[in-house]
């Protein structure tokens, strides 16, 4: 089979195609895959750039979607042909986080999804939404999730709230998604008025250019008539907190989900505790959640509504993954990028 390493020191140009020996014959309670797509994540990033550590010869890629090739001993789940979609943290199946960072993840803590042929636990894969590609289903694992679990599973949204999200990245366009489907009115950020343009068709009720107002939580603050927004998607941490503070409602909940804008910076907790502000750490989702979303997915295509993730026009055979990591770096996409496999 075929297969990507990332060789030190760590870039783009350490990307390596290779021919490796296909993935054994599953044992007791596995499930060998071939995998057919995979979605970049700013995490795959990190890796490929060395900003994570990983050892030599690590195959990257925590998202991974295809067929069942074979399944072993005890496996009752899944059969051969079933398409399937990995999960970020196989060893967090259900309940509070129990680890923090990724020693776990496919792709950082273990070789995986660049790779045509895996060999696992059944348990690191869940089934696919009806009617999904594998490219489609790829980007269910990190971005479609951890959205998922920003506004449902943590911040419980209901029908006739407010949900802003920042950017046109996986994470907040799966947010705007969900959003609609259950029924709440969105605000979306970006820099670019293209972009918001395609955030309005995608059912954006309102958008803001943050570039040009750069007081942005002002004026999604008169969006909602000085209510607050009751559920931001918070992209870009330290640098875009401080508008996020000044949007949210009071009793609000704001889902730190990236770093993009900084690490670290002054915040105003004050008005956090003022406003009563339920501030949550987001890494993705556990197993059980991303079933529950799934269902959910399916049953919003009953509605005749269904939900299909945004996937930048651009795609990429395995061999340019370097390329598409070029363009994920650029900004230039919209949605999620994905690699044929």
């Amino acid at each position: 089979m075929h297969a990507i390493r990332l060789y030190k020191p760590a870039g783009l140009d350490n990307l390596r195609l290779e021919d490796l020996p296909d993935a054994p014959a599953p044992g007791k309670g596995e499930i060998k895959v071939r995998i057919r797509a995979s979605s970049l994540n700013y995490h795959d990033y990190m890796v490929v750039m060395g900003g994570i550590p990983t050892p030599d010869g690590r195959i990257p890629m925590s998202d991974g979607a295809g067929e069942v090739l074979a399944v072993g001993e005890g496996v009752t789940e899944f059969k051969p042909g079933d398409p399937v979609v990995s999960v970020f943290f196989p060893a967090w199946p259900d309940g509070l986080p129990s680890m923090a960072g990724f020693a776990s993840v496919p792709g950082d803590g273990a070789d995986v999804f660049a790779a045509e042929e895996v060999t696992r636990p059944a348990t690191d894969f869940t089934h696919v939404p009806v009617g999904y590609t594998h490219a489609e289903a790829a980007t269910l694992t990190c971005a479609g999730l951890t959205a998922w679990r920003a506004l449902v599973v943590e911040g419980q949204l209901k029908a006739g709230q407010t949900v802003l999200v920042q950017g046109t990245g996986g994470v907040s366009v799966f947010a705007l998604q969900f959003a609609k489907i259950m029924g709440a009115t969105v605000i979306a950020t970006s820099s670019s008025d293209e972009k918001l343009a395609r955030m309005t068709e995608l059912g954006a009720d309102h958008v803001i250019n943050y570039r040009t107002t750069p007081d942005w939580g002002k004026a999604a603050l008169a969006l909602t008539g000085g209510r607050g927004v009751d559920h931001i998607v918070e992209i870009g941490g330290a640098g875009t907190m401080p508008e996020s503070i000044i949007a949210v409602a009071v009793g609000g909940h704001i889902s730190l989900i990236g770093v993009l804008a900084g690490y670290a910076g002054p915040i105003s907790t004050v008005h956090l505790m003022a406003k009563q502000v339920r501030l949550i750490g987001i890494t993705v989702g556990t197993r059980r959640q991303q079933q529950d979303m799934i269902r959910a997915i399916d049953a919003s295509g009953l509605k005749g509504a269904g939900l299909k993730p945004i996937i930048d026009d651009r795609r990429f055979p395995l061999s340019e993954l370097a390329e598409a990591f070029k363009l994920q770096s650029s900004g230039g996409h919209f949605g999620k990028i994905c690699v044929e496999i």
